[in-house]
């Protein structure tokens, strides 16, 4: 077995479901309340998939049955009050400002969601990757950040989408379950993506990913930066899904974020 090149993180049992504060629980998911919004991160726990997909599978393009995963869905934008909206990922950084209270189908083709109003929760899938949600007072974005996303700059982006609709309010960010520095390792194209980075997110093969994340949000101005300090790869394999240990056959949690007020109160809704 090869070392790690660093120790894993506090691990949150299935009995726990306690995660770091500010972080809490929300049913048997993990919630973070940021300014004018609210984030979810969802477990693997609640839904209706069974076998290497049980049982929240939300990915649509896994191999569990689509009549089930939409079942999934249902099941969380009820628990979250308001329909889901998704983009179909491609590992790159065009967000997409939803104008509309759902995306388009079929979704398109990008790596993040902003709304403005609320009556909908945007949301990005994952199984390593990290998901990320950027508020401030009437703006929210949530974005799917892989290796790739970060080296191009998605983060960066968000941020100054949220910036261009409120350039005076607070912005804070939170960090949901991803690959985590002490089971993360890369090759040496992926590491010299990073390279100016230099020690501090790269230990011989392992890359931190989490630590990039949050250089880039601090860079890019996030006032505040939560990281729930979860590893999907090492964490409870009843708890959440992970692509690397799950030799790719396993289902997909979300990141979802929702408004829930603008600079001044309640949030502005879509006309009904």
């Amino acid at each position: 077995m090869r070392a790690r090149a660093a120790r894993c993180p506090a691990r949150i049992t299935l009995r726990q479901l306690e995660p770091p504060a500010p972080f809490h629980r929300f049913h048997e998911h993990f919630a973070i309340d940021l300014p004018g919004a609210r984030a979810v991160f969802t477990t693997r726990r609640g839904g209706h998939s069974d076998g290497p997909y049980a049982s929240l599978n939300l990915g649509l393009n896994t191999e569990d049955d689509p009549v089930t995963v939409g079942r999934n869905r249902a099941t969380l934008s009820a628990l979250v009050g308001a329909p889901l909206a998704t983009v179909h990922q491609v590992h790159g950084t065009v967000i997409h400002e939803l104008r509309e209270p759902l995306a388009p189908e079929p979704p398109p083709d990008g790596d993040g969601l902003l709304i403005t109003r609320a009556g909908s929760a945007p949301a990005v899938l994952v199984a390593d990757c990290l998901p990320v949600v950027v508020a401030a007072p009437g703006a929210l974005a949530v974005l799917h950040a892989g290796w790739r996303g970060l080296a191009g700059g998605i983060l960066a982006a968000g941020v100054a989408a949220i910036r261009e609709l409120e350039p005076t309010g607070a912005v804070a960010a939170a960090i949901g379950p991803g690959a985590g520095r002490c089971c993360y390792e890369v090759g040496p194209d992926v590491a010299a993506a990073f390279a100016g980075y230099g020690d501090e997110v790269l230990a011989g093969r392992a890359l931190d990913l989490k630590l990039i994340a949050r250089r880039q949000l601090e860079r890019a101005g996030v006032d505040e930066v939560h990281d729930i300090g979860l590893c999907t790869i090492c964490s409870d394999p009843g708890l959440l899904y992970s692509h690397r240990r799950d030799g790719g056959v396993t289902g997909r949690q979300a990141g979802v974020g929702w408004l829930t007020e603008d600079a001044s109160g309640p949030a502005e809704r879509w006309p009904s």
